[in-house]
């Protein structure tokens, strides 16, 4: 498998298909490439792109360098974009979309981006964030995974037919890493979309409930050079076929 170094030694793995521009894909919290849903996206993406995906530190086949911190994704990301060459476009899905926008604003050369419902609330209480971070850190396992599902809002009936698939315990494989993306979105203000400068496009599905499509709305309007648009879709997701192509026209 092959894969690049962080600076403090943390090992990301990583995947590479198609040819022309590069494009790295960034998962979501509790997923990784054997845990996934851009699966069809990517095929799709590999057309038009150099399609990179990577497992996220802690989870997958890369390795994991305690203590957890945002700048420390930025670095795996900074690596893995070094190694894939110049005018390197991001997608990212849910508290994915974090993980690109720590990196646009800290200065990584990132080309376009895309976002799909980035979880960003400037309304957010930090003490009940914080409050959450810690809970998250006190559980483990299945009862992780159980109340971050629950906490972020995710439709009880989804997660009660989650629970004993592949896909649950694929989570609770990766539970551990849960408060990273709570650290996240805790890390995410103002001032720092305001230094993403890089061209996004924020998504939504109009089949997701108003809080995300709302969130998506917020990112677009405090981002400097953003625009929004909502595709048709399910709770918290597009179909591969739709976004796509959609995709692919914006960050060419």
């Amino acid at each position: 498998m092959p894969s690049v170094t962080a600076p403090d030694g943390t090992r990301i793995a990583y995947e590479r298909a198609g040819s022309g521009p590069p494009l790295i894909l960034i998962d979501a919290a509790g997923h990784f490439r054997a845990n996934s849903p851009l699966d069809e996206l990517a095929d799709l993406l590999t057309a038009d792109f150099t399609v990179y995906r990577y497992d996220r530190r802690g989870r997958g086949d890369s390795t994991d360098t305690p203590p957890y911190a945002p700048a420390r994704e930025v670095e795996d990301l900074a690596a893995l974009v070094d190694h894939a060459g110049p005018r390197v476009s991001l997608y990212g899905y849910s508290s994915g979309c974090l993980v690109a926008l720590h990196a646009a604003a800290a200065g990584l050369d990132v080309h376009r981006m895309a976002l799909l419902e980035p979880p960003i609330d400037p309304a957010e209480d930090s003490t009940e964030q914080h409050a959450f971070i810690i809970k998250l850190r006190e559980l483990t396992g299945e009862d992780a995974v159980s109340y971050f599902l629950t906490t972020i809002g995710v439709p009880p009936d989804m997660v009660d037919t989650m629970r004993g698939t592949p896909h649950w315990r694929a989570m609770v494989s990766v539970a551990h890493t849960l408060p990273y993306d709570g650290l996240l979105s805790a890390a995410v203000d103002a001032d720092l979309l305001a230094r993403v400068t890089a061209p996004t496009l924020v998504l939504d599905s109009t089949g997701s409930t108003d809080d995300l499509t709302g969130m998506a709305a917020t990112a677009a309007a405090m981002l400097p050079n953003a625009v929004h648009r909502s595709l048709a879709g399910e709770w918290h997701g597009v179909p591969a076929a739709t976004l796509a192509p959609v995709v692919a026209s914006f960050l060419r």
